[in-house]
Order: structure tokens, then C-alpha cells, then sequence
């Protein structure tokens, strides 16, 4: 017997559950919560390409991990170094394709801590902190940490015309060209206490550098559509500099970038002081 309380419109298949509208029906018409479930799959299919992209970055992060551990420096430097340039693709065809989605912003922040936090602090420890025992630890230690506040400050407050604060690849640009330069120029000075303190001493000015508010340019700003034909032809010049000698040139672009901030920011305190006078 039927329910009374039941709508006249819904029935029960063999299991006993429920189905809205008459029995029976074309069954070749597909289902509205099928077509959805196929929709969203082609949603997360779009998504693929950034994502795979900051899966090779989280890859090559994870490799100079390894490779710094077993002694291998220079492809651990070469590593965190293509890493940098993945992380810079990911983010800029998200948004050229309009894929970006808050999962792409978690995972390219938490692949952004292995490779440009947790890879260069070892890099730095197998290389040359390891000699000062327990304070090459803590060094190496400050210089990850700072790098996941970084991190953690730019997804609850995104820089938007600035970095306040040198991006975390940037600054691990700048250690692992460093090592990438001394072991591919076969230096043959010998690393001393003398020459790994200053050495320690630039790792922990990096790390401040990234906790800092000082302001770095964001290259983000840069319009991918419509470029002038000036900052074409120096994009085209910066390439040729870097196939001269990749690690050099490398080394060169990464310290500048950092030393930048502080120099301007030096350079506007002098002109608001001049202002005032």
C-alpha cells in the first residue's frame, strides 16, 4: 500500500531509495548529478598544466635535498636554480590562462618551502655551515624558518605593486648560485673558519632580508599581453649574458635584485630627509 504522506511524484527503486519524478522514463538521458560530476572533472583537467608545473618545482626542490645529503652540491644549485624558473612559469600561466584556485595557492606555497626553504638551508649546511657544528644548525634552521614566515605573511597578506620582504626565490637564488659558481670555477681557496663565517653571515642577511619589510620590485607587474619593444630587446640581451656563463651571470642578477632593496630604501630615507630640510 502506498504512503499517503509520500508525494505522488517520487518512488522507490528495489533498494528502497528514493527517486524524484515518474517511473520508468528514456534511459538514455544522462543524469543532471553525472553531468556535474563530468563538468567538474574538466575544471580540475584545466587545472593540470600550473599544477604539474609546481609539481616539477616541488621535484626539483626535493632533488637538491637529496643531492646536497649525498655530497652532490653543484646539481643540488643547478636544481633549486630551475626551480626558481618553475615556480615563476606556474604562477604566470595560471593567470594567463585563468586557472588559479586556492589549491594551486597552497601547494605552490608548500612546494615553495621545500625548494626555496628546506633545499637551500641544507645546500648551505653540506657546503660550509656544517664546519661550525651546533651553530651551522641554528643558522641553517633561522634560514628556513624565515623563509616559511615568508611565505606564510605574502598567503595571509599577498604583495600586490611590491615585495615587501626579498622573495624566498630570489634568495635562495642567491646561495645557490653562489655555491653553483665556486664549485663550476673550481675555487681553490680553501674554506677556512675565516671564509665561512662571512659566509654564514650573508646566509643570515638573506634570511633577514626575507622577514624584512623592505620593498623589492615585483617583476609580477609586468604585463605578458603588451610589452614595450625596450624591455623586449633587454629580455633578449639578459638571455645571451646568461648562455655566457649561466652560473656567473646567474649569481650576478640574484645579487643585485637583493641588494636593491636596501639600497633604495636607503635612497628614499635620503630624499625624505632632503624633503624636510
Amino acid at each position: 500500500m502506498a504512503d499517503p504522506n509520500q508525494p505522488a511524484d517520487q518512488h522507490k527503486d528495489q533498494r528502497g531509495n528514493s527517486h524524484e519524478g515518474p517511473v520508468g522514463g528514456d534511459e538514455n538521458v544522462t543524469p543532471i548529478s553525472e553531468k556535474m560530476g563530468e563538468r567538474a572533472g574538466l575544471r580540475r583537467g584545466i587545472f593540470l598544466l600550473p599544477n604539474l608545473i609546481t609539481t616539477g618545482a616541488l621535484f626539483s626542490g626535493f632533488y637538491a635535498i637529496i643531492g646536497a645529503m649525498s655530497g652532490a652540491l653543484e646539481k643540488a644549485a643547478i636544481a633549486i636554480i630551475i626551480a626558481g624558473f618553475l615556480d615563476a612559469l606556474d604562477g604566470r600561466i595560471a593567470r594567463m590562462t585563468n586557472t588559479q584556485s586556492e589549491f594551486g595557492v597552497q601547494y605552490d606555497s608548500l612546494s615553495d618551502l621545500v625548494a626555496f626553504g628546506v633545499a637551500p638551508a641544507v645546500l648551505m649546511f653540506s657546503w660550509v655551515l656544517s664546519d661550525l657544528g651546533n651553530l651551522g644548525w641554528a643558522i641553517a634552521f633561522l634560514y628556513m624558518a624565515c623563509a616559511a614566515l615568508r611565505l606564510a605573511r605574502f598567503n595571509t597578506n599577498p604583495d600586490s605593486s611590491v615585495f615587501y620582504g626579498l622573495a624566498s626565490p630570489m634568495a635562495a637564488g642567491v646561495l645557490a648560485t653562489s655555491v653553483w659558481v665556486w664549485i663550476e670555477k673550481e675555487v681553490q681557496i680553501p674554506l677556512t673558519l675565516e671564509l665561512v663565517m662571512p659566509i654564514s653571515a650573508v646566509t643570515v642577511g638573506i634570511a633577514i632580508l626575507m622577514v624584512s619589510n623592505i620593498r623589492y620590485y615585483n617583476p609580477k607587474q609586468i604585463d605578458m599581453h603588451h610589452v614595450p619593444f625596450r624591455f623586449f630587446f633587454v629580455v633578449v640581451m639578459l638571455f645571451a649574458l646568461i648562455f655566457i656563463d649561466p652560473p656567473v651571470v646567474l649569481m650576478i642578477m640574484a645579487i643585485v635584485y637583493a641588494v636593491s632593496g636596501p639600497v633604495m630604501a636607503l635612497v628614499r630615507k635620503s630624499r625624505a630627509k632632503k624633503a624636510m630640510e
